[in-house]
């Protein structure tokens, strides 16, 4: 049975408060303190985020923190850009498995930004990102779609998928594929665990876990 959604929206509360309500733990470097050897990275982020490059705009708090770390930058941000533009994971499957991560994660900022690059990039409904946070279990998912949902929820509770699920993907998926979705849910559960305890505030126009 599907939660109460009075319920589900307290703890989202509660869980804002917890992770994005702020201070931030660790501050966001400013723009002349951006480390210049990786700065090319950010247009490589924008492209892969169907966003046009502008190398004047200021980096999110997300990104500006992280480059405080910039040998960690550069090789979580290029990974990232693969999965993004030059996976072989559908927009559809991959904004579906990442979605169910930042939804099991409770993790606000990845979740608000997803929807917004689910419906962009995904072309996602409103009524497909409600019963993502149902899950597999909504009635509404076909086949694949549900087994999308349901790897995910296998990877957290189990750390593999099981026999059944694999069969369902394996009528329409290559051996790259399956390779490829645990990298994924792995890199967006790093992202998800930074993101929940550096309490990176939202970005302006993020709804975050109240994001349809």
């Amino acid at each position: 049975m599907a939660d109460n959604r009075e319920d589900v929206a307290a703890r989202s509360r509660a869980r804002e408060a917890a992770t994005v309500a702020g201070p931030p733990r660790i501050a966001a470097l400013t723009p002349e303190a951006y480390p210049q050897e990786i700065l090319a990275l950010t247009a490589k982020i924008d492209i892969a985020a169907g966003i046009e490059p502008d190398p004047t705009r200021v980096a999110s708090d997300w990104l500006a923190t992280v480059m405080r770390h910039p040998k960690l930058f550069a090789p979580h941000s290029e990974l990232a850009v693969v999965l993004m533009s030059g996976g072989l994971l559908s927009d559809r499957d991959r904004e579906l498995a990442v979605l169910r991560t930042g939804w099991l994660c409770q993790a606000p900022y990845e979740w608000s930004a997803h929807v917004e690059l689910g419906h962009r990039i995904a072309g996602l409904t409103a009524q497909e990102v409600e019963w993502v946070t149902i899950g597999s279990a909504a009635p509404g998912w076909g086949a694949h779609d549900r087994a999308v949902l349901r790897a995910v929820e296998e990877f957290l509770a189990d750390a593999m998928i099981s026999d059944a699920t694999w069969a369902v993907l394996a009528k329409t998926w290559d051996d790259a594929r399956f390779l490829e979705l645990p990298i994924l849910v792995g890199q967006y559960l790093g992202v998800a665990f930074l993101q929940n305890s550096l309490r990176i505030p939202l970005a302006p126009g993020y709804q975050g876990l109240f994001a349809r």
